[in-house]
């Protein structure tokens, strides 16, 4: 692996579900120290300032992953849980998981009734999550509550970074959003020691899952006069989705994210990413995504408002177990980052306002 694909590898294999985010915070800030000043708010999400003058400058990425807590251990030593995080049931049976439990990490499976037992017209339904649960092997709740497992425990889907056969693909969970991270602390290095027009903030935010909740204060601490918002996107390239539907393809370039749910981009800096990518040379895709959000819809309404945008690394598969992303659409936003926030100067981000 090159240094690259061992950094992905660090981010993508921690563990870190929402509200449970203490293991991949200690990883992060284990690659940010020494790129600038160090604070953390209340929630726990990450600040990294490099100093300069000029406008505040917010990159954020959001640390946590979607995954699952323990809501119930049933008489026969089975797990039922709930979920932190959207999930679609069809991912989810076969699939081993991580209980993080204060005796240590468990291995369970998730497992619902088998199909042999079922009647031919529910074998073509689709099985529920409240039908589902996880199996650590245990024969009783005594036996599961010796093992360390309690109501509250946080579980995490248990999956390996691995780069795939064409060389430049990598399949990996929490691509959404250790992608992001990853982009936001390759742009730090990139300007430690070198002047900037501004002043830069490298943020991984927690809790973004379950609500956007770490961006809501992480803003109130940085009081950006800009944000840009590094994400997973959702590759269109794959059987059953139609150009109209996508044009996203892995490999194609990072994605400007013209439309969600949470925030429509302000137009001038949108228009400013795409006019510096076309500039460099670099290839970009666009990208709406009208059934999500990102912490861009917190960030946007901080205060009397913050210019902001999102730049997506397209993923198949996001929201399972394994995710799909393309090196060249990596180091493609990485060198969009750098070259949009290289000219982030006090005239250009007023501009964005006027």
């Amino acid at each position: 692996m090159d240094q690259t694909e061992q950094f992905l590898k660090s981010l993508t294999e921690a563990h870190g579900v929402p509200g449970y985010e203490t293991e991949v915070r200690a990883v992060l800030r284990g690659f940010m120290e020494p790129l600038g000043e160090m604070s953390q708010d209340k929630l726990g999400s990450l600040i990294c300032r490099q100093p300069g003058d000029g406008p505040r400058v917010m990159l954020v990425g959001h640390m946590d992953e979607i995954g699952f807590m323990v809501s119930q251990i049933t008489k026969q030593g089975f797990i039922k849980f709930i979920q932190l995080g959207g999930w679609w049931d069809q991912v989810l049976l076969g699939h081993r998981v991580i209980l993080k439990t204060r005796s240590g990490d468990l291995v369970g499976v998730i497992g619902a009734k088998p199909p042999h037992m079922l009647t031919p017209e529910a074998r073509l339904k689709v099985v529920l999550k409240k039908d589902m649960y996880i199996d650590i092997g245990a024969t009783s709740k005594k036996e599961v509550e010796a093992a360390g497992v309690r109501v509250g425990d946080p579980i995490v889907p248990y999956s390996e970074f691995t780069p795939l056969a064409n060389g430049k693909s990598y399949l990996a969970k929490a691509f959404d959003n250790r992608i992001g991270c990853a982009v936001v602390i390759d742009a730090l290095r990139h300007f430690q020691g070198n002047a900037t027009p501004n002043q830069l903030f490298g943020v991984q935010t927690v809790m973004e899952e379950i609500g956007l909740r770490g961006a809501t204060t992480s803003a109130r601490a940085v009081k950006p006069d800009v944000a840009i918002i590094l994400e997973s996107d959702i590759a269109g390239d794959v059987p059953g989705i139609t150009a109209d539907e996508s044009s996203v393809k892995l490999g194609a370039g990072p994605t400007v994210l013209m439309y969600d749910a949470r925030m429509i981009p302000n137009i001038k800096l949108r228009d400013f990413v795409i006019d510096t990518a076309e500039s460099a040379g670099i290839p970009v895709q666009f990208s709406l995504i009208p059934g999500g959000g990102t912490d861009g819809g917190a960030i946007h309404t901080f205060g009397t408002g913050v210019p902001a945008v999102v730049i997506g690394v397209p993923a198949r598969h996001i929201h399972s177990h394994s995710s799909i992303i393309h090196r060249d659409d990596y180091d493609n936003a990485v060198k969009l980052v750098t070259a949009v926030v290289a000219k982030l100067d006090k005239v250009t981000v007023a501009d964005f306002t006027n």
